[in-house]
């Protein structure tokens, strides 16, 4: 830890990870995208480990879950999106993958947040965009989050490079992300860790730190 100006600045991973500044983020770990991924069961499995370790820890809690509005009142991004990851020509024949408060909606049951824990329902990518979670954090005093789900490449980078914006620093639990494929994990890891900003661990690295000292 370095001592300036009356903060204390992490450069070390132990550092980042405390209750008393650290919060952790399970990304969009829901019944519709888990399958999409042929890892996710492993995912589901490693964000469990850590969902358990917070919850001895102590640490905030803050779950994401990602819907898609009807089409009659989805706007451009979305609609062009559509489009795009359904491969059709025509906005018709699109329909949205999962609507708020359907089944491929709800977050898968290994992972149920309790009632002292936030979920928050998202339409974008990054969870501090349109969302209360930057507000949440900032008022507990958090400056740093652990951060783990799926997919790495779709939403949890988007999340980690707005989370640098804001002054916070990420943790990114690399074997936690599940991506669609290994080179695409490979790819955003390495623009992740490029500047050296982002605090990027294993699970089992990740656990370490965060058990009481």
């Amino acid at each position: 830890m370095t001592e300036a100006y009356g903060l204390s600045i992490p450069d070390q991973l132990a550092d980042v990870c405390t209750p008393a500044r650290c919060a952790l983020i399970i990304y969009d770990m829901q019944e519709g995208i888990v399958p999409q991924i042929s890892t996710g069961r492993e995912i589901v499995a490693s964000c469990r480990r850590l969902l358990e370790a917070a919850r001895t820890g102590g640490y905030r809690i803050f779950f994401t879950r990602h819907f898609f509005l009807p089409n009659a009142v989805a706007g451009v991004g979305q609609l062009r999106r559509a489009m795009v990851w359904q491969r059709k020509k025509k906005v018709e024949e699109t329909k949205p993958f999962f609507l708020q408060g359907s089944p491929p909606w709800e977050i898968v049951p290994e992972l149920a947040p309790r009632q002292d824990e936030v979920v928050i329902d998202k339409i974008t990518m990054s969870a501090f965009e349109g969302t209360f979670l930057n507000l949440a954090m900032r008022d507990a005093h958090l400056d740093s989050f652990i951060i783990a789900g799926i997919a790495l490449e779709v939403g949890i980078g988007p999340t980690v490079r707005h989370g640098l914006d804001l002054n916070l620093c990420p943790v990114v639990v690399t074997d936690a992300c599940g991506s669609k494929t290994a080179n695409a994990h490979e790819k955003t890891m390495a623009t992740l860790t490029e500047t050296g900003e982002v605090f990027a661990f294993s699970s089992a690295e990740v656990l370490a730190a965060m058990r009481p000292h």
